[in-house]
């Protein structure tokens, strides 16, 4: 009887300490420890988009445990993308070839404190995906056609000149040996969504540490109600939208006819 009674015990006790191992395992993390090589934070972790949002930036700092290189890879939710290639066709643009991508972050912002080609070597941020150069799109389709790279290359210098993409080489401050500051800029037009920030801090090649900090964008106010509205209720939307235009150029037509 003892020996059952023991064997019951044991066999709950190593039950409760695998729940417990597999909580812990499970559990948030908290802050990295005070002695850890790399500990960084952004001011601010939630960008309200409002009627009178026009960009903003925030302050990313942290701090290192010896000098070291730091680049700040911050990347927005990503999506499908079309490049299409118009053609001159009886004297009229018409698109000839179109090309489709899977997974282009909505927004993509390299910040280091020197040339990435200085901080790291190639395979590192090819692997990493660190630099326009190096993002790597999904072609959706058959057949990649042999001259996807330029339908690639068309779509990043979209972006840059919609200010969402961009890289700022010496963008990064230290005071001191140890402390760091930057600023990430963020166009009105960014994307809502999820973002992260990925921090590296890298000696002599090789990353020495890493952290990656989330990031939200979201709209609110007004804004959010109706963009809500219009997801839950396209049809009503469209309606009332075709509705407003209406009532908007009867309104402009007898303004101008009592002039």
């Amino acid at each position: 009887m003892k020996a059952a009674l023991l064997l019951v015990i044991l066999v709950c006790g190593l039950a409760v300490g695998e729940a417990a191992a597999q909580a812990t395992r499970n559990a948030p993390r908290g802050p990295a420890p005070a002695d850890a090589p790399l500990i960084t934070d952004l001011s601010s972790h939630l960008i309200a988009i409002t009627s009178s949002f026009t960009g903003t930036e925030l302050l990313l700092f942290g701090a290192i445990d010896e000098p070291g290189d730091i680049i700040v890879v911050v990347r927005g939710p990503v999506s499908n993308a079309v490049v299409r290639r118009k053609g001159r066709t009886l004297g009229l643009w018409l698109t000839e070839r179109s090309v489709s991508f899977d997974g282009v972050p909505g927004y993509y912002a390299v910040v280091s404190n020197k040339p990435l080609e200085e901080i790291a070597p190639e395979p590192l941020l090819q692997r990493l995906q660190i630099g326009t150069d190096n993002l790597r799109f999904r072609h959706l389709g058959g057949e990649p056609p042999p001259d996807m790279a330029d339908f690639r290359r068309a779509i990043i210098r979209q972006k840059i000149r919609e200010g969402l993409y961009h890289e700022a080489v010496d963008a990064i401050d230290f005071l001191g040996p140890k402390l760091f500051r930057t600023e990430l800029s963020f166009p009105s037009t960014v994307p809502v969504g999820t973002y992260r920030a990925e921090i590296y801090l890298i000696r002599n090649d090789r990353i020495v540490a890493a952290q990656s900090t989330p990031l939200f964008i979201d709209k609110h106010g007004i804004e959010q109600q109706v963009f809500d509205f219009s997801r839950q209720e396209p049809g009503v939307y469209g309606m009332v939208a075709v509705l407003l235009a209406v009532l908007a150029g009867w309104a402009a037509a007898i303004a101008f006819r009592k002039r």
